[in-house]
C-alpha cells in the first residue's frame, strides 16, 4: 500500500466533492430523510462550493490517496471559534472524512496528525470541531487525541436542525 498525503488544490474540487458526498452519505443516510440528505449534499458538497473552499486562504485541505486512489480528506479552517471554545489561539477541524471502505487503514490518524502539525506550525494552540451528538464512532476517535466536550450548536441537514457537540483539544 502506497499512502500519499498532499495538500489539495482547486483542481481537486471534483474529487473533494465526490469524497464528501460519498462519505457523508455512508455515515448519515440512515439518520436523515432522503430529501434532507439531498438538500444538504447539494448545498454543502457541490464542486463549485469545494473549489471556493480550496481557493479560500482561510482553509487548508489535505487529500489522502492510497495507491493513487483518493479515499479521505481533512480540512483546517481558520476563523472565529464557537463561543464555548475556551482554549487559546483556536482553529477548527472542519472536516475529517474517510470513505467506509478505507476505514481502519490509519488514514484518519494520519490526516489528524498532519493537520495538528500544521496548526501548531501556524501558532494555533487549540483545535476544535463539531461532531453530531449521535456519531459515537467519530467521538471515540476524537477521544484518543484527547478532545473534550465543551458545548453544542445546531447543524442543519436539509431542513432538519441537529445538535452537534463542540469539542476542543490542546495542541
Amino acid at each position: 500500500m502506497s499512502l500519499q498525503i498532499r495538500e489539495a488544490t482547486p483542481a481537486d474540487a471534483a474529487t473533494i466533492a465526490a469524497l464528501a458526498r460519498q462519505s457523508f452519505t455512508e455515515t448519515f443516510a440512515d439518520s436523515n430523510t432522503p430529501e434532507d440528505l439531498a438538500l444538504f449534499l447539494d448545498s454543502a458538497y457541490g464542486e463549485a462550493q469545494q473549489r471556493g473552499e480550496l481557493r479560500n486562504p482561510a482553509w487548508t485541505t489535505w487529500l489522502a490517496l492510497v495507491d493513487g486512489e483518493p479515499l479521505a480528506f481533512a480540512q483546517l479552517k481558520r476563523g472565529p471559534a464557537e463561543p464555548c471554545v475556551s482554549g487559546p489561539a483556536p482553529v477548527e477541524l472542519n472536516r475529517l472524512y474517510v470513505l467506509a471502505a478505507a476505514k481502519g487503514q490509519g488514514l484518519g490518524k494520519t490526516l489528524m496528525a498532519t493537520l495538528m502539525d500544521r496548526a501548531r506550525a501556524e501558532g494555533f494552540q487549540t483545535l476544535w470541531l463539531g461532531v453530531w451528538e449521535h456519531n459515537f464512532k467519530a467521538q471515540a476517535f476524537y477521544l484518543h487525541w484527547p478532545f473534550r466536550d465543551v458545548g453544542s450548536h445546531f447543524f442543519v441537514v436539509g431542513t432538519d436542525p441537529q445538535t452537534d457537540r463542540i469539542w476542543e483539544c490542546p495542541l
